[in-house]
Parts: C-alpha cells; sequence; structure tokens
C-alpha cells in the first residue's frame, strides 16, 4: 500500500478518535485519552495485523472481520478500553483475546509486560509472527483457554478481555492485583452487552462500574492444550 495514503489515512482515524472521545465523555466520563495511549494508537501499524487483502480497511473507525467468527476491534473502542486502564510503565497486562495481536502490540508500546491468551491456533501463530517481526519484545502470547488467563504470571495490574462472557469471569479477576483494573464486556451475542471497569479493592471485592453499552464477538470455549508460543 502507498505509504503516504496510509500515513493520511491513520492522522484521519486519530482525529476521528479524539472526536469519538468528546462526543461520548458524558457517558464515560473521558473527554480525551491519555497522551500516551494516543501515542501508542499512533504508533502501532494497524494494517499490519489485518489480512494483506483487508489492509486497505485498517484505518476505518470500525472493527474489522479476521476469521473464524472473531474481530479486530474499532480503533476508538481500542482506546477507550485501553484508557480507562489507566496503565504505568511498570505495569503488567493481562489480555484475553489476542487476534492478530493489535491490542497486543498497543500494550506493548506502553506497558512493562504483555501476557496475551488466544483461543485459536491459527491466532496463535499468526500474532506471534507479527510481533516478532514488528520488534514488540515484551509481549508473549499463550494458546490455551482464555478462561483460565496465565496464572502463573500472577497478579497483574491490569486485566483487559476483548471478547464477551456471558457471565462475569471471576477466575480471571482472581488473577487481578489489589487496586488494579479490569475492563471487560459482558452479555451473551445478540443481545445486550456492557462495558465494564472493574477495580479490585483492599478486601480482594470488586468494584464493577457501567461503562458502554457494546457489541462484541462471544468469548469462547479453548482447546485443551496449553501452549505458550513466545
Amino acid at each position: 500500500m502507498d505509504p503516504e495514503k496510509l500515513e493520511i489515512n491513520r492522522q484521519r482515524l486519530m482525529t476521528e478518535i479524539e472526536a469519538d472521545a468528546f462526543e461520548t465523555r458524558k457517558r464515560t466520563g473521558r473527554r480525551k485519552f491519555s497522551d500516551h495511549v494516543m501515542a501508542a494508537m499512533a504508533s502501532v501499524p494497524r494494517h499490519k495485523f489485518m489480512a494483506p487483502d483487508e489492509a486497505r480497511f485498517a484505518y476505518i473507525n470500525r472493527p474489522q472481520s479476521i476469521g473464524h467468527g472473531q474481530t479486530i476491534s474499532q480503533p476508538y473502542i481500542v482506546a477507550l478500553m485501553t484508557d480507562f486502564l489507566d496503565l504505568a510503565p511498570a505495569d503488567r497486562v493481562l489480555e484475553i483475546g489476542t487476534g492478530f495481536g493489535y491490542q497486543t502490540a498497543v500494550f506493548s508500546s506502553i506497558a512493562s509486560e504483555v501476557y496475551s491468551v488466544v483461543t485459536i491456533t491459527s491466532f496463535a501463530d499468526a500474532a506471534v509472527l507479527r510481533l516478532q517481526k514488528l520488534v514488540y519484545k515484551n509481549a508473549h502470547v499463550r494458546h490455551a483457554d482464555g478462561h483460565e488467563g496465565w496464572p502463573e504470571k500472577a497478579p497483574f495490574n491490569a486485566i483487559m478481555i476483548t471478547a464477551a462472557p456471558p457471565q462475569f469471569p471471576e477466575t480471571l479477576a482472581d488473577q487481578l492485583a489489589i487496586g488494579s483494573r479490569m475492563i471487560v464486556p459482558v452479555g451473551r451475542s445478540h443481545e445486550p452487552q456492557t462495558l465494564y471497569i472493574c477495580t479490585k479493592n483492599d478486601d480482594g471485592t470488586l468494584a464493577k462500574k457501567k461503562i458502554l453499552p457494546v457489541a462484541f464477538v462471544p468469548m469462547v470455549e479453548s482447546p485443551k492444550i496449553t501452549r505458550s508460543t513466545t
């Protein structure tokens, strides 16, 4: 693809994300996203995390299919969910639902270490290939059951779930550090879903807050085999 056109499209997308953040400020309480989140969104080449014949759509502000009934999330939603985690450079992040690794790369541009779990073998392989080629050295991908998280690396400073479980994922909440945040869409496919931001209290309970109505692909059951790929 023409690099100049890609850059024009990328700049337009960043402007659209800023506009969407302002438009949804009454619902989210955030009129703009942090500088480090916006810098990560601007630096990660989204077209590199899509199939070649879909790359021309990479900088359109909407979700895109990546096969197996899964999607790469809308850039505005990626920025919103990332911003709500309030990441610091030393943080360790757990991501459930790697896809081709786009959100993983955004996290890698902000946090210290990212541990990402994906249920589909071909997605795990594709994500590792892309992340290694683009030199995101602090990203680790595992092919396993997303419902189980990555317990031996817990606790995490932040957890993001990029697909919607029908009920709140308490097992994953157990892997969250005290005072840290988890963001998750909850609800069944083709039914109303809600995006929650949760903070773990000192006593281990979760304070849950609704952010927005959303529409995510379902969080699927995964294979028996656990395989770390990076």
